[in-house]
């Protein structure tokens, strides 16, 4: 590469082992999108995006994260199928060997931190082997000030070397690929995937331990934004139920999409700079701001281009998980800096594959409790290999890939703040209506919006019976009318044309949730176990 294109090596690895002094340090988006380029790893989209291939992974391992179980974690994680302990002699050694192999690389290394108050800031030092691997830790970290890098004093480092490939035999971890915490050294090490949201899940399950545990602060898997009036609005959700897509609304500015804390001051602070929406089927029309903020500095990937450059977005064939990244300053209308006070309304999103949970309904508090430790949303027929009808999908916390302590943990945090607050908290069907999938359609995205509205404007009004109906098999209160949606698609019941099939589904589906639950029941109260379905089908 011309060395013209580097920038002065303002920064030593020796620290980490690494001895050349090949680095490109703090390198503009622009600087990267270029170099990405030239080794011909990447294309330009016609908006001026950078479109690249993640490589054999488009999305997160689950089975391949661990945790270095050590005398900071092992008797405080919640260890088990999520959080899979490693041994620190198999850590110290597999560094040892990613580091042996990226001291033969050309690297690009940005300093970032984590955590728009800086009462929690976390500073950061990410190690790539790829240039755009870095361009997404610009995007998607915030970025520090000429003067603040001056002093930069890197707390967390992320070592991410996708191209290395660990023997599982010798290294401990499952198969070739991994990503590993360390508290004690205080290394996120990824290696053998080039999927870029293992750098900053990394980061945010790093997050999720420290915060609770040091700072009283409930780490949350949502985005936010907020009014006018002050009030902000929370939306937690697993990906593809619309956190981002919901939070991104010309009429609020946005917090963030992805990743928060709630502090001791009742506010609510973003952990990064930049969004990660999904793409798939995206549109000027339905999603004008992520749209527009397709632009040169973005970071597209795994999409496909034509002749021209342009995106076609409903192209799923190397996966349903298209991806882009960008600064949160390409939306326009964003809250500065990213926090906002005065939680009023919560929004739990579920994309309800069955079609039986109501489009919008509010929660009692032992409800809300339940639902945050469930984390339910429902995986649909060609997501996966061999899923031929809708399986329910629960996830803690509605985010426990990335949660090291018990869900009770988490939910005992939200369910003290919700009350100290007064929030209210809504349950929003973001799925089918109609009947289950391949038989009933996707709620529509307008309606879904009028009811957010509606809810943040005031016009569902207070909880009273007058105006509620009371959900027969999930107990919730669903409104009998709002304010730009057909009352029709206010029942989930009236919208399917066979009342038994709706039943039978409801049952099908409630019963998967108390099975669910089963593994909490020990750590909840009994006010809190009935805030879910009460009743099985016989």
């Amino acid at each position: 590469m011309n060395n013209s294109k580097k920038s002065t090596t303002s920064v030593s690895l020796k620290g980490y082992g690494i001895k050349h002094d090949n680095i490109n340090y703090q390198l503009s988006p622009s600087k990267l999108q270029e170099i990405t380029l030239e080794k011909k790893m990447g294309e330009e989209a016609s908006s001026g995006a950078l479109a690249v291939n993640t490589g054999e992974f488009t999305g997160r391992s689950p089975m391949d994260r661990f945790i270095v179980k050590d005398k900071i974690t092992e008797d405080k994680v919640w260890w088990g199928d999520i959080n899979i302990p490693f041994e620190p002699s198999k850590f110290d050694a597999l560094y040892d060997k990613v580091i042996s192999y990226l001291n033969e690389k050309e690297l690009y290394v940005r300093d970032c931190y984590a955590c728009a108050d800086h009462n929690y800031r976390m500073d950061i030092r990410v190690i790539n082997e790829f240039p755009w691997s870095n361009m997404f830790a610009y995007n998607m970290f915030i970025r520090p000030t000429d003067e603040e890098l001056k002093n930069f004093d890197p707390e967390w480092t992320v070592v991410n070397a996708p191209g290395f490939m660990a023997d599982a035999a010798i290294d401990g971890t499952r198969q070739h690929n991994f990503a590993i915490l360390n508290f004690t050294r205080k290394i996120a090490l990824i290696g053998g995937t080039g999927y870029t949201g293992e750098i900053k899940k990394g980061i945010f399950s790093a997050l999720n331990f420290i915060l609770p545990v040091q700072k009283n602060t409930l780490p949350m898997h949502c985005s936010a934004n907020v009014g006018e009036n002050g009030e902000t609005a929370i939306f937690f959700g697993l990906s593809g139920t619309g956190k981002t897509t919901l939070s991104t609304d010309a009429s609020r500015k946005l917090i963030g999409d992805d990743e928060h804390g709630w502090n001791n001051e009742n506010a609510v602070f973003n952990f990064e700079g930049g969004c990660y929406a999904k793409v798939i089927n995206l549109s000027a029309e339905n999603e004008p701001e992520i749209f527009g903020a397709i632009r040169k500095g973005a970071l597209l990937e795994n999409v496909i281009l034509d002749d021209a450059g342009n995106v076609d977005f409903a192209n799923t064939s190397i996966t349903q998980n298209t991806r882009v990244s960008y600064p949160i300053y390409n939306i326009d209308n964003v809250q500065r800096p990213s926090i906002g006070k005065n939680p009023k309304n919560i929004f739990f999103l579920t994309a309800d594959a069955f079609g039986v949970l109501p489009p919008i309904s509010k929660l009692t508090p032992a409800q809300a409790a339940y639902h945050f430790m469930s984390g339910y949303t429902a995986k649909v027929a060609g997501t996966e290999a061999g899923v031929k009808e809708p399986i329910p999908s629960f996830s803690a916390c509605f985010g426990a890939p990335f949660m090291p302590l018990h869900p009770a943990k988490y939910a005992e945090m939200l369910s003290e703040k919700m009350q100290a607050a007064d929030v209210n908290v809504w349950l929003v069907n973001t799925g089918w209506t109609g009947g289950p999938y391949g038989v009933g359609t996707r709620m529509k995205l307008k309606y879904t919006r009028a009811m957010i509205n509606a809810v943040l404007n005031g016009d569902l009004g207070l909880y009273n019976y007058d105006d509620y109906h009371i959900h027969s098999v999930f107990g919730v209160a669903q409104p009998r009318s709002c304010p730009g949606v057909p009352t029709a698609v206010l029942s989930p019941r009236t919208t399917w044309a066979d009342d038994a099939a709706y039943y039978t589904t409801a049952f099908k589906l409630s019963n998967a949730f108390r099975e669910n639950f089963k593994q909490f029941e020990a750590y909840a109260s009994e006010e809190i176990r009935r805030g879910g379905p009460q009743r099985y089908a016989f």
